[in-house]
């Protein structure tokens, strides 16, 4: 008989994005107040940097 290959596990999806890779940030006007708008626009994942996946580490 042949040995069976094991599976390998999923990737954990990054808590932050929910595994998307990307987050939406509120865009803000204005120099000094920094009025915040009804608008949003998408924003690279810091704790995964865009993979979507947790890292190994736990940082």
């Amino acid at each position: 008989m042949a040995t069976r290959k094991k599976a390998t596990p999923k990737p954990v999806p990054c808590p932050d994005c929910d595994g998307k890779g990307e987050t939406s940030e509120t865009v803000r006007v204005g120099a000094r107040k920094g009025r915040a708008t009804d608008d949003r626009q998408g924003a690279l994942c810091l704790a995964c940097l865009g993979t979507g996946e947790a890292s190994a580490d736990g940082a």
